[in-house]
């Protein structure tokens, strides 16, 4: 009985750690030994009889029993991972920008790969905004609200970024709004959303630069750790804490990284959202807007 106690103490102590997202745990041959020790294995014969395999059971129409066959255990295959394509390659022509822009949202909507990942009567996003903005902001990809209206940032977090930009003295107008991706990464359902692979950012990147490279804004603000590293490239290391308030710089530009106005909502705490505005002070300050002893103070 004492026994059947700790195997079951075991039994729910594995349990508990699998609960905690833990799928391994190194054991030691000495503890192995213990183990076989304190449990043993009893031997097939015990468990199937004398003869080494399981009484065949009377059949109910009185006819000699058989033994049947195992059936063979087939593996399912698991079907092939979506393979991402080679990233475009995207080409501006002249040296006005409204044409520039409008040829380049035209490939966007376009292009086949992109719009392969919709869901149907779902939309592919384009960046907004002003084409010669000090400010480009930049998401990792468009969600549910997004993807309806075909335009970036116009959810709850989208909503808190507008206010955002009013805070600074601008308005959605002035600044320029994009995501890395142009397609919400797909889901088997309608709710919920997940980050971009580092190969889906890779394929949209191109079509990222290039707006960048229209507008040519002093300034790239980074939304989120997911924006980040599709921009700077994947670090395992990179922590948002560190990075944030800290000039980096992607094709030239400088770029500030912050939090998302998402994790905003998710952390209301008056220090996350000091820490923010800190982020968006030193942008101000860096495209030469004014600010105001009442914007210095906003969050003490």
């Amino acid at each position: 009985m004492a026994m059947h106690r700790e195997l079951a103490a075991v039994v729910h102590e594995l349990k508990r750690l699998r609960r905690q997202g833990v799928d391994a745990i190194p054991i030691s041959e000495e503890t192995l030994a213990q183990l076989r020790k304190r449990f043993p294995i009893r031997p097939r014969t015990e468990l199937s009889g004398a003869g080494g395999a399981p009484p065949p059971v009377a059949a109910s129409s009185g006819l000699p029993a058989t033994t049947a066959k195992p059936r063979p255990s087939i593996a399912k295959a698991k079907p092939p991972e979506p393979q991402t394509p080679p990233p475009p390659v995207v080409t501006l022509a002249g040296d006005d920008k409204k044409p520039q822009w409008e040829s380049l949202k035209e490939q966007v909507l376009s292009d086949a790969f992109c719009r392969s990942q919709l869901k149907p009567g779902k939309n592919l996003v384009f960046g907004v905004g002003s084409l010669d903005a000090d400010i480009f902001f930049c998401g990792e990809a468009p969600g549910a609200e997004e993807e309806e209206q075909s335009e970036p940032f116009v959810g709850p977090a989208g909503k808190l970024l507008t206010k955002i930009i009013q805070a600074m003295g601008l308005s959605r107008e002035k600044v320029y709004i994009g995501n890395i991706m142009n397609f919400r990464p797909p889901l088997p359902s309608a709710v919920g959303n997940r980050p971009p692979t580092p190969e889906e950012m890779a394929y949209c990147l191109p079509y990222l630069k290039a707006q960048l490279a229209i507008i040519k804004p002093k300034v790239v603000v980074a939304l989120g750790k997911t924006a980040v590293d599709g921009l700077l490239g994947p670090d395992p290391k990179r922590r948002m804490g560190q990075i944030r308030g800290q000039w980096q710089s992607f094709e030239e530009t400088p770029l500030m990284a912050t939090y998302h106005p998402s994790y905003l909502l998710r952390n209301e705490s008056m220090k996350a959202k000091r820490m923010v505005w800190e982020d968006m002070l030193l942008v101000m300050e860096k495209v030469g807007l004014p600010i105001s002893e009442k914007q210095q103070g906003y969050f003490k």
